[in-house]
């Protein structure tokens, strides 16, 4: 069932519509004229809008294109006993979803009205999977030390810019990452994350670069790597101080030249990626180690973005502790839990050594543990759970 606002200028039209729509088990509500349905549909919330074309005080033209200014993202379909290709052309170009001609084939506005309803849900669903997934990513916080982060990545975003982020592990560096692709023009395109930590070290070519069959033993058949996978979009180098020097130096081809070539192969592929690397590691003592290349280095730090610890803005505790509240007791499925201020300031004297990602553990482990109010005695019992005797 559909909440329905009908306006046409037409008794009969009217009636009509609203007698075989109710009987379809839709709401249905009727206007006379364009100002009068503007009014209704800036009160209710309509879920279509059958508006006339021809009618008195404003024409169907004019009421379209002031509905479709407006909040709801109702479908609109146009009907007009004085329809031609032109008009219909326009109504549709104006954002209308379909137009019917009077008289009404009540099966085909019926087809019409269902597959609007059915656009309008996916649309609806759309909306809500990107407000998730924006939510995912967001960074939480208004202290000095996370505003200089934050604004660095609107500043930097826009540009093709290379950019090299610092920070302890646990810090976020990801989500900065992610932000700098999703605020970029590069934001429809591919985000592809590469952690070099966690591949061996004779795989890692084969892994960004991707490889030939037959060029070593398990290479069973042709396989793209992380770079052309990137193309048009951006490429996360995650713990690059791990990468090794050979994997290095063709990363740096890539930057140089915007070529990569897989392994086993000298055929050159042109790549169009936007590079943002990460590391917890001190990449100047590496250099003086030999660990790392100065030149890859040098070309990966166009812009320097260093994440703070947990323990460097611990006034965003508060901000932090009620959102991951929301986020893990939705998860769940469970009710809204509260946290006291005492709760807070206990929190705000521990030592973050895992700095975010420890702080969420906590907060999901007292969620599941406390009752419906955390509070400063959860959070000395629970927070810390290995005592300072072990």
């Amino acid at each position: 069932m559909a909440k329905i606002l009908v306006i046409d200028d037409e008794r009969s039209i009217r009636n009509t519509l609203k007698e075989v729509l109710e009987y379809e088990n839709h709401e249905i509500d009727t206007a006379v004229d364009g100002p009068e349905g503007l009014e209704m549909f800036a009160k209710g919330k309509y879920e279509l809008v059958l508006c006339d074309i021809k009618m008195p005080n404003m024409d169907g033209i004019e009421a379209l294109e002031k509905l479709i200014d407006m909040p709801g993202n109702a479908p609109i379909v146009m009907i007009s006993g004085h329809g031609n290709i032109d008009t219909a052309v326009e109504a549709i170009k104006k954002g209308a979803f379909d137009f019917i001609e009077k008289p009404l084939d009540l099966n085909r506005l019926l087809i019409t009205i269902r597959n609007a309803l059915e656009r309008k849900e996916l649309v609806t669903e759309t909306q809500v999977l990107k407000r998730r997934v924006n939510k995912t990513y967001e960074i939480i916080g208004q202290s000095p030390a996370i505003r200089n982060v934050i604004e660095m990545i609107e500043r930097v975003a826009p540009t093709d810019a290379r950019v090299l982020i610092t920070g302890s592990n646990g810090t976020g560096k990801e989500l900065v990452a992610r932000w700098l692709h999703e605020k970029s023009a590069r934001a429809n395109g591919p985000f592809v994350e590469v952690n070099c930590a966690a591949i061996p070290s004779e795989l890692i070519e084969s892994e960004l670069f991707g490889h030939e069959k037959g060029s070593f033993t398990s290479a069973y058949k042709d396989r793209k790597g992380k770079f052309e996978a990137a193309n048009k979009g951006t490429i996360f180098l995650d713990e690059i101080g791990d990468m090794s020097l050979s994997a290095q130096a063709k990363v740096l081809r890539a930057l140089q030249e915007n070529k990569i070539s897989r392994v086993g192969s000298d055929k050159e592929i042109k790549v169009d990626v936007r590079i943002v690397a990460a590391t917890n590691k001190d990449l100047k003592k590496a250099i003086e180690d030999n660990l790392f290349r100065e030149d890859l280095y040098h070309r990966l730090s166009v812009i320097l973005v260093r994440v703070p610890t947990l323990n460097e803005r611990l006034e965003d505790i508060p901000l932090l502790a009620e959102h991951f509240i929301k986020q893990i007791c939705t998860e769940y499925g469970m009710p809204m839990k509260e946290i006291t201020r005492e709760a807070i300031a206990e929190l705000q004297k521990i030592k973050w050594t895992g700095n975010i990602r420890e702080f969420r553990n906590v907060v999901e482990r007292l969620i599941i543990l406390c009752d419906k109010k955390i509070t400063d005695k959860d959070v000395m019992a629970f927070a810390q759970p290995i005592s300072k005797e072990s």
